[in-house]
């Protein structure tokens, strides 16, 4: 749930199904941490995977050598390697990214975003570019039109998570959209037709 790239989040996934089971616990952290000292003779603190993994909230980007730690539990030299690796393994083509993701890099100012989660809620956005996004209509969510986030992406099955929501009055605490089952519905409604 911090600013993991979809590469970030894939790398989680491949590891728990090599691990054999979700870390969602502070045990499961704890005891994949010595697990993967073991294999890989590195180690990398319960704290450290329990940020990763977005276990507590905190909007740090990874460190590069957590991740290259990581990349070897799975096989591979780097966390560089593994990128390379995805791009030309059949997962990148199959399963996670087409997982319906948005790249905010990938939009055009003025385009509209339309994003749903479990139950019934509904949220019309305007991309205004640089990650940033307004919100124009919103169905049963406490997401109000007029507000705005910054996020690099959205990603389906996976929960939104945004530090603060800026509002006319001030930023809002931490937002979670989808805590449960995430992110059910990401299109992009529109391209500017100005």
């Amino acid at each position: 749930m911090a600013m993991n790239t979809p590469e970030i989040e894939e790398l989680k996934l491949l590891i728990e199904q090599k691990y054999g089971k979700t870390l969602s616990t502070t045990t499961d952290f704890e005891e994949f941490s010595v697990s993967l000292g073991h294999k890989t003779g590195q180690s990398v603190s319960p704290s450290t995977l329990k940020r990763l993994w977005g276990y507590v909230n905190d909007s740090h980007k990874p460190r590069i050598y957590t991740l290259n730690i990581l990349a070897q539990y799975l096989g591979h030299v780097s966390f560089d390697a593994f990128v390379s690796w995805l791009k030309t393994s059949t997962r990148y083509n199959s399963s996670f990214f087409n997982a319906k993701q948005l790249i905010s890099s990938e939009l055009d100012a003025g385009m509209e975003v339309e994003i749903g989660w479990s139950p019934n809620r509904l949220v019309r956005l305007r991309y205004l570019g640089d990650s940033r996004y307004e919100v124009e209509s919103s169905q049963n969510s406490k997401l109000m039109p007029g507000d705005s986030f910054i996020t690099r992406c959205f990603i389906k099955d996976q929960p939104l998570y945004l530090p603060y929501i800026e509002r006319p009055d001030g930023r809002t605490a931490p937002f979670l959209a989808g805590r449960n089952g995430g992110l059910t519905i990401i299109n992009v409604i529109s391209n500017k037709n100005e």
